[in-house]
């Protein structure tokens, strides 16, 4: 049962932009070091950073729970490049999140579906 839907777009220039003024105190803020340390070897690094960013926002749509953090999400891909959304922290136990993230050149876009653990 679907209990929670959320979707984000994302430019990639603001997060260039974001990147650009704030440096290591916005990356870290937003990402975890495992994000940030598989963004680094990606070859469009800001264009995954959105990706990212905007699934995380979705993800945070879709939960509704105002007490989770940047930190408490990680984005990452499965073996066969399924993007994976993973809780951390002892955040959202009972949960379950679908996640799907395109991007192109000046944008990104990411959707989030959450249904209850059985």
């Amino acid at each position: 049962m679907i209990t929670g839907t959320g979707v984000d777009i994302t430019e990639v220039r603001r997060i260039r932009q974001a990147v650009e003024k704030w440096g290591d105190d916005f990356l870290r803020r937003v990402f975890t070091k495992t994000e940030l340390k598989n963004a680094k070897t990606r070859v469009s690094f800001y264009q995954h950073l959105a990706g990212r960013f905007a699934a995380k926002e979705a993800v945070f749509k879709a939960a509704g729970d105002s007490r989770l953090s940047w930190q408490d999400i990680q984005i990452h891909n499965n073996q066969e490049g399924k993007p994976i959304c993973q809780f951390l922290n002892g955040k959202c136990k009972d949960i379950n999140v679908h996640i799907s993230i395109s991007h192109v050149k000046t944008y990104a876009h990411a959707v989030a579906i959450i249904t209850k653990k059985s």
